[in-house]
């Protein structure tokens, strides 16, 4: 992965780039959705409250598009942890309507906020840019930018590193640092917690786990990890519009859950991959694409056709994987370990000492 920016075209690294995004946003889900059962339509309003954070906090006051917008002028680092915490805030002020439904309720709640925040960002000029968007602060680590805006031109190995090679060991970084953090909580107290949430919420809390408590919890980690994804999103695209956080992008996280696999943090990476770099691939190569044309043309462009491929291996992940790749992958058949033998010479001696005549016993 680290080496990857040295040998991958533009077009591999954006979608790769797309693709780290999304598994961060995957995981969270899967922490909300699949471990602890609560289900979501909400998650690319979490993503919005991420992207126009990083915006707010690291933005300057001034014209942007067709109106006028604030910002704090915070350096950009700063800005991310404080975009991410943002979105955990809002998460955790949603958290006791969440804790107060359940099933389809919950989703039709969560559904709500996908509406809200269409409208929030259309509408509210000085923080979002309306629909023109707004435009993302490069990220800067001690004035280095990761950035084309860079007027220094940056060579490794003979590689020239623009922006696309320069962003990808930032989301690599993030990426990792989302995967072990995740991977510590289920492991722990807290994921058995969740676990036994989702199984039955009476009989967890006769074993003493405070049901409401981790069901709050886990909205707010899920919504700070779909911020951390919304902080690179922006950072990717340059520029962020309202229309990229709409339902579709929220049922697209839906279907990267399940077929990764629920409550599987590598699942979780498998199905982001596999639902983001396939329109990719489809836009790509749709020329050489039976019954797919270019974006914008008469027939089934390479959006709708990814949507429809990966609808139909949702339908057979239900009915043939329930566990989604992680199961797969889990049940591949493994070698099997070669039995420890005893030694002829430690065998002989067994033998001879068990033929030995014990004395008579008196």
């Amino acid at each position: 992965m680290a080496a990857m920016p040295y040998y991958l075209t533009d077009f591999w690294l954006l979608t790769g780039l797309f693709a780290m995004a999304a598994a961060l946003g995957a995981i969270g889900l899967n922490i909300l959705s699949g471990t602890t059962g609560q289900l979501s339509l909400g998650h690319a309003f979490f993503l919005a409250v991420g992207a126009y954070g990083y915006m707010f906090f690291s933005g300057e006051s001034g014209r942007s598009g067709t109106h006028d917008v604030n910002g704090l002028g915070l350096p950009p680092t700063v800005a991310l942890v404080l975009a991410v915490l943002f979105a955990g805030v809002v998460g955790g002020i949603f958290s006791p309507i969440s804790g107060r439904l359940r099933g389809m309720y919950l989703g039709i709640a969560t559904l709500a906020l996908v509406f809200i925040g269409e409208h929030v960002m259309i509408n509210a000029h000085s923080v979002t840019g309306g629909y023109n968007g707004r435009a993302a602060e490069p990220m800067e680590f001690f004035g280095f930018t990761l950035s084309e805006r860079d007027p220094d031109e940056l060579k490794v190995l003979g590689v020239e590193f623009g922006a696309y090679e320069r962003l990808w060991y930032l989301a690599l970084v993030l990426l990792v640092i989302g995967i072990v953090v995740a991977k510590n909580l289920l492991r722990g107290r807290p994921g058995r917690a969740l676990g036994a949430v989702r199984d039955s919420e009476i009989a967890a809390a006769v074993m003493g786990v405070p049901v409401a408590r981790y069901r709050s919890m886990a909205f707010v980690v899920s919504s700070m990890y779909a911020g951390l994804a919304g902080v690179l999103l922006a950072l990717i695209f340059g520029r962020v519009i309202p229309e990229y956080f709409g339902l579709a992008l929220s049922i697209d996280y839906l279907a990267m859950i399940v077929i990764g696999g629920l409550g599987s943090v590598g699942g979780a990476v498998a199905g982001a991959v596999f639902v983001t770099v396939l329109p990719q691939l489809f836009a790509h190569y749709a020329a050489s694409l039976p019954l797919v044309v270019a974006s914008g043309g008469d027939g089934v462009g390479p959006t709708e056709a990814a949507r429809y491929l990966y609808g139909a291996a949702i339908v057979l992940v239900l009915l043939f994987a329930p566990g989604g790749l992680a199961g797969l992958a889990r049940r591949r058949p493994r070698a099997p370990k070669p039995s420890a033998r005893v030694p002829a010479r430690s065998w002989s001696r067994f033998r001879s000492r068990s033929q030995e005549p014990q004395g008579a016993v008196s």
